[in-house]
């Protein structure tokens, strides 16, 4: 019997599946090349699979069988991405790699797409560049680094397609300087993929840039800031059992929980903030998410300027979630390290059903404690809990969220769309079966019409993100799934969770 506990792990294992068959009659006429190239991606999703498989068939895989799985996954795909790299130099393969391309463009719509430098054209005017400025970018290309066959103009710039000489990034870092030589701050040089995923060149003003928030924005994160610390009184509130409203007199009570809360917020702020700056990438003002289930949903960041390269979004998305999470963390283990009999909040013990990952540490921390029928626990284990909840939403691969940047940062823009409409087929699945959960359904709202977008494209679009990066993205999703998703009853009990 399908539960709305388990709907969620149903769907994601479906769906992955269907991903790994689709992913295989797609390469499969590659030959070994095609072959290893899925292989490399599969086993990214291996821990995914065995571990909520077996979750969902109500067994148990600890927590050294589920990082002995991790770190055979990282050994394999580090291995095939070296065997990727040797099959593709073998002229017989180079061939088969370009006749698969020309096929798949025949199979392609008419119908333009906003992928690679499409993106950077919607919705503006369609004004040509100047012919002084033409000709003196024009001298910047060469055989050495990038041999223009083809010149079209484009939005007050210019596309420019040929050939590729070189690596990527050092291609992009000798036409950026000799561009400015030339002409300036005037224009910005991106190296993107085309519809065909051929590199191509194009040059946009400057005046295109992201553009600081305006007087309004700023107001309107000032005033989600204020409500997102009247939704945390109001929710901490509630976890202690009375209306902080009604009862403002007790809010001695409820001050440290918030208190708690807002550290969780501001610490993931000072994670993306941080990078940012190292990174010379200029991040706007937090515009805070209130909601009075758990107080906060986090904040949605804008970039104020151009990002350099792929691996910069990927630093810069997963340092929020990675600060924050370690001090929720940190929070939930001293939390249940202090808990003992007759002190703190008194909860019944299927609490720590709700999920997979807290459920563990749970139950590695407060043993048979956890299937008692009811427990004290320290305020520090809800605090904890909630950030986790915060950071593992805000992971979540859709869109303009942390995990949607990083799953564009290190799959491209075409998987980061696929993975956003994933995202919200699995939310909209489990809003039906579990219409009364909120939480759930706020996030739908909120990715759907607020967050599906992709970020702008990296100025370096071409150079993916190294092996380590890859492994690093998989795990934060990985504990973004056991964050969210609970324990099914049957397997609950066998660990002796709950009651």
């Amino acid at each position: 019997m399908i539960t709305a506990e388990n709907t969620t792990t149903i769907a994601l294992l479906t769906i992955s599946l269907g991903i790994l068959g689709w992913g295989y009659y797609r390469n499969r006429d590659l030959g070994k090349f095609g072959i290893l190239s899925w292989l490399q991606s599969a086993v990214l999703m291996i821990p995914w699979l065995l571990s909520f498989g077996a979750f969902a068939a109500g067994l148990y895989i600890n927590l050294a069988g589920i990082l002995l799985l991790l770190v055979i996954s990282t050994t394999l795909y580090i291995w095939l991405g070296t065997q990727v790299r040797l099959a593709a130099q073998d002229p017989e393969t180079a061939l088969k790699i370009a006749e698969f391309q020309t096929k798949q463009q025949s199979k392609k719509s008419v119908i333009p797409t906003e992928t690679g430098a499409q993106a950077l054209a919607i919705a503006m005017d369609m004004l040509t560049m100047p012919d002084a400025d033409l000709s003196s970018i024009k001298g910047i290309f060469g055989i050495d680094t990038f041999y223009a066959t083809e010149t079209l103009a484009y939005e007050q710039g210019a596309i420019f397609k040929g050939n590729l000489r070189g690596d990527a990034t050092e291609v992009h870092r000798r036409l950026t300087d000799k561009l400015h030589n030339k002409v300036g701050d005037k224009y910005r040089l991106f190296l993107v993929p085309d519809p065909e995923e051929r590199p191509v060149v194009v040059v946009l003003p400057s005046s295109n840039d992201p553009q600081p928030a305006t007087v309004g924005q700023q107001i309107l994160a000032v005033v989600m800031f204020v409500a997102t610390i009247a939704t945390s009184l109001e929710a901490m509130g509630v976890f202690l059992g009375f209306d902080f409203y009604e009862h403002t007199e007790r809010a001695r009570e409820i001050v440290p929980l918030v208190l708690g809360i807002w550290t969780i917020l501001i610490a993931h702020e000072i994670g993306h903030q941080v990078l940012a700056q190292m990174r010379q990438v200029k991040i706007g003002l937090p515009f805070f998410l209130p909601t009075g289930q758990i107080g906060s949903f986090g904040s949605i960041t804008r970039f104020e300027s151009l990002i350099p390269d792929r691996s910069t979004l990927f630093d810069i998305a997963l340092a929020g979630p990675v600060m924050g999470g370690l001090v929720s963390l940190l929070m939930l283990v001293v939390g249940l390290l202090l808990s003992h009999a007759g002190g703190g909040l008194e909860i019944p013990s299927q609490f720590f059903q709700g999920s997979i990952l807290v459920g563990i540490i749970a139950k590695a921390i407060l043993g048979a404690t956890v299937h008692q029928a009811t427990l004290s626990i320290h305020p520090l284990v809800i605090i904890g809990w909630l950030g986790l909840v915060i950071n593992a939403l805000n992971l979540m691969p859709a869109g303009q969220l942390d995990g949607g940047r990083i799953v564009q940062a290190i799959y491209g823009r075409k998987t980061a769309q696929r993975s956003t409409l994933v995202t919200l087929v699995i939310l909209g699945l489990v809003a039906f079966f579990n219409p009364a959960n909120l939480v759930i359904f706020y996030w739908l709202i909120l990715v759907g019409f607020l967050q599906r977008g992709l970020e702008r494209p990296s100025l370096d679009e071409i150079t993916e993100p190294n092996d380590t990066r890859a492994v690093l993205g998989l795990i934060a999703l990985f504990l973004m799934a056991a964050t969210i998703i609970p324990f099914s009853p049957e397997l609950a009990g066998q660990l002796g969770i709950g009651l």
